[in-house]
């Protein structure tokens, strides 16, 4: 196993921008996602999450972490095209612009699918799949008249490789990076960059409470490093992603799966 490397310290990559990231209470890729983006510059920044207490706990940490002022919260179900509405209407008055919208947002689970129900099936479905699509659609509609912008999703290697009790989460990643790829072609007349970030295993708190402690060692053990990520390892890659450095990039998925997607 290698050792976990330092910390990178930020390098103004997203000065002056404004950023939106949904699933970001916690301390999960969608926090560590917001984290970085405040320490590469954005001017403003937007935080939603389906829990009211955690998405307060998460400004307020961020704020005294970063020095970043203007960071906001909006309690969203990315469920719910209304609250989707809502949030993307809040970010643009707060933000004065969105510039960078991150699609966090996901939900997973163990189930096999002989025993799993249509209503377990559609959820991970509608939260995974269908949340990010709402997403994308109310952000284009306020990022084309613009001409600019970037929106990265956050798929898994799981939309290309089979994992057992994992049916659900795959197909809805698969259908993410789908997403991405003919989403992106049609942002990019407008000038707008979609792609996606595919992680492998990247480790946090939740993970480690909801999933199998032998999966996930054995998981780890099977990365080139023989380690899960560091989630702000993760992060580093929406940061190039939102970032100039990847201003002709379109519709790519980058696996971050030590060449095991």
């Amino acid at each position: 196993m290698i050792n976990v490397p330092a910390y990178v310290p930020g390098h103004g990559l997203l000065k002056g921008k404004s950023a939106l990231v949904t699933a970001a209470a916690g301390g999960g890729i969608g926090y560590s996602t917001a984290q970085r983006f405040a320490e590469e510059g954005v001017r403003a920044l937007m935080l939603s999450d389906v829990h009211p207490r955690r998405l307060d706990e998460a400004v307020a940490r961020l704020r005294e972490e970063t020095g970043l002022d203007a960071i906001y919260g909006q309690v969203c179900d990315v469920t719910q095209e209304e609250q989707v509405q809502a949030l993307v209407a809040e970010a643009e008055s707060c933000l004065g612009g969105t510039d960078i919208l991150f699609n966090n947002a996901g939900l997973g689970g163990q189930k096999r699918i002989i025993e799993m129900s249509d209503e377990e099936w559609l959820r991970v479905i509608d939260v995974s799949l269908n949340g990010t699509f709402r997403m994308t659609r109310a952000m284009l509609k306020v990022m084309q008249p613009r001409g600019h912008g970037a929106i990265i999703n956050n798929a898994s290697v799981l939309g290309w490789r089979a994992q057992k009790e994992q049916a659900h989460y795959a197909a809805a990643k698969a259908g993410v990076m789908a997403l991405t790829r003919c989403s992106a072609l049609e942002a990019a007349e407008y000038g707008i960059r979609i792609n996606a970030i595919s992680p492998s295993i990247a480790m946090h708190a939740f993970l480690k409470k909801t999933a199998d402690e032998k999966l996930l060692s054995a998981l780890s053990a099977n990365e080139a490093f023989g380690r899960p990520a560091e989630v702000w390892e993760m992060a580093n890659i929406a940061v190039f992603l939102a970032s100039e450095y990847a201003s002709y990039l379109v519709g790519e998925v980058i696996s971050a799966s030590s060449q095991r997607a």
